[in-house]
């Protein structure tokens, strides 16, 4: 059984972004953007949208295929926060994956490993694609 490697993606998510993804998404939670307020409920800083974060790994997934609508399901489960710095830099989120064979029906499961700062931010990460028409 063999399996092929994605290519990588590494993306930087900064406080611009972040902000950018509230108006998007309705999601103003202040740990998102006021710093006071995440170091108080304990946080290390603001950090990014779990779902932002998601969306990338989507991106990582479909940037492969070239048709997004292949994409048949996508899943995780937030492990960790990602957290934003105060700078032009942002946070580097890196994606990586590995697509196994295709099953009876064609479908072929996508292991997504996401990290930040060298640790896991979405665990059990796995798409399901369908195959490529022909």
């Amino acid at each position: 059984m063999s399996k092929t490697e994605l290519p990588p993606l590494s993306v930087r998510v900064t406080r611009r972004q972040l902000v950018q993804y509230a108006g998007a998404s309705l999601d103003f939670n202040p740990i998102h953007w006021n710093e006071r307020f995440a170091k108080e409920v304990g946080l290390p800083d603001i950090i990014g949208h779990g779902m932002l974060t998601m969306a990338l790994g989507g991106r990582f997934v479909t940037d492969w295929l070239g048709d997004p609508g292949r994409l048949i399901d996508y899943s995780v489960r937030f492990t960790r926060p990602v957290v934003v710095p105060d700078d032009d830099e942002g946070a580097l989120v890196e994606f990586t994956g590995t697509a196994g064979e295709p099953d009876e029906n064609g479908v072929v499961t996508v292991a997504i490993t996401a990290k930040f700062d060298g640790k896991t931010v979405l665990g059990k990460a796995t798409a399901l694609v369908r195959p490529e028409r022909v």
